[in-house]
């Protein structure tokens, strides 16, 4: 594996390092982010689902920042995706315990991880050969899951072990994602779609962002609610979500890279329906979790759906592909992946307040039945999927 590293072009090598020290990031972050809530701020339900409007809302403008970077290399905008992300990660950790400054941290760092989504994705295709995108998207996934991997673990010796505070493994966090900025401004890729429009919108495309927002609804529910449940209702420590995601991340090393060659052979129509139904599933199973009698056998249900909604994240690369596929220019491709990304924030601003408020009003199960509905509109929509209904790019 060393040798085939050594042997990768200088600017895929960089590309994976910077990625790779990003996920170790975002693993320290999304492991800990929830506990990190209900221990210092005491939130229930309500407050946690409207704490995603500000933590969401940059994804939102993900369209708005990449057009005003349209000057700038998308390898450079990772770079400042990669600082943001970092120092929202060193505010977490030096001022988070007050309220204000945590929400400026949250958002900083939001911005960061939002304006990296495209960007992985579009740099990806760039490193691709044509055919061979899938397994590309695939391949990077594998990688980046390998690296969360480590920073699961970080949270689980440090909080576990060294019984250490939140802050220790926010600095880390921040560390990692600046060198990572580093590796992104080491990238030099002339022809990387540098001169790509600053907007892009296009009829054609309306599949596209039809299934991103319903993705946008999809995803913020189990962000959000998912790992909520098993902090408010089963009251598990922050070191369990750890082994939870280093599980994911277990699997996901075989899984992401299957994932892409089952895109590149069965097509994107065919992986996106089996993810509506597969989170449907899911959806059943957090929403019936507190109804099994056996607290042992009702864990189980949940650990495995935390498992199983991880690994159909890696799904979202199908999307991505389906619009490289279809777009008119290759120039249109980075900012249609913007704007991908903020439709799909257009609903996770306000799913989580009304997923907080059905909480509160009926229970858990009414926020997972909702979901439900949303994962089989899921299906029907990717069953529309037609690759040559738009005239393709050369």
């Amino acid at each position: 594996m060393l040798n085939r590293f050594k042997n990768l072009s200088p600017q895929l090598r960089y590309f994976l390092i910077g990625i790779s020290l990003l996920a170790m990031t975002s693993g320290i972050f999304e492991t800990s982010f929830n506990n990190f809530l209900a221990d210092k701020f005491k939130m229930d339900a309500d407050t946690r689902g409207f704490l995603e409007f500000p933590r969401e809302l940059p994804g939102f403008l993900t369209a708005l920042f990449a057009g005003l970077l349209f000057f700038a290399p998308e390898a450079w905008v990772g770079a400042l995706s990669a600082l943001a992300i970092g120092g929202g990660m060193f505010g977490l950790a030096f001022l988070g315990e007050e309220w204000y400054p945590m929400l400026f941290s949250m958002t900083m760092w939001s911005i960061g991880a939002h304006l990296i989504m495209p960007i992985r994705s579009s740099l990806g295709m760039s490193l691709a050969k044509e055919g061979q995108k899938g397994k590309r998207l695939g391949q990077i996934q594998g990688v980046g899951i390998a690296s969360s991997i480590i920073g699961c673990l970080v949270v689980w010796f440090f909080m576990k072990y060294a019984e250490s505070d939140y802050s220790h493994i926010f600095i880390i966090g921040g560390i990692l994602a600046t060198i990572a900025a580093i590796f992104f401004f080491l990238i030099k890729m002339p022809n990387a779609h540098l001169d790509r429009p600053k907007f892009v919108w296009n009829r054609k495309y309306w599949l596209y962002y039809a299934l991103q927002l319903l993705f946008g609804a999809r995803k913020q529910i189990f962000i959000t609610f998912g790992p909520w449940v098993l902090v408010r209702v089963f009251n598990q420590p922050v070191w369990i979500f750890a082994q939870l995601w280093i599980a994911a991340s277990v699997l996901g090393l075989i899984f992401q890279p299957a994932l892409g060659r089952a895109i590149d052979r069965y097509g994107e129509r065919t992986v996106l329906m089996l993810d509506g139904l597969f989170t449907f599933a899911v959806c059943m199973g957090y929403a019936f979790s507190d109804r099994i009698p056996t607290h042992g056998i009702a864990l189980a249900l949940l650990y495995s759906c935390f498992v199983a909604d991880q690994l159909l994240f890696g799904t979202g690369m199908a999307r991505d592909i389906y619009l490289s596929k279809i777009v008119v220019k290759k120039e249109d491709i980075a900012p249609s992946l913007s704007l991908g990304v903020s439709i799909n924030h257009v609903v996770s601003m306000s799913i989580p307040t009304v997923g907080g408020y059905l909480w509160i009003k009926h229970g858990h199960p009414s926020v997972f039945f909702a979901a439900s509905g949303i994962a089989l509109l899921m299906t029907l929509f990717a069953s529309r999927i037609k690759i040559t209904a738009i005239k393709t790019h050369q």
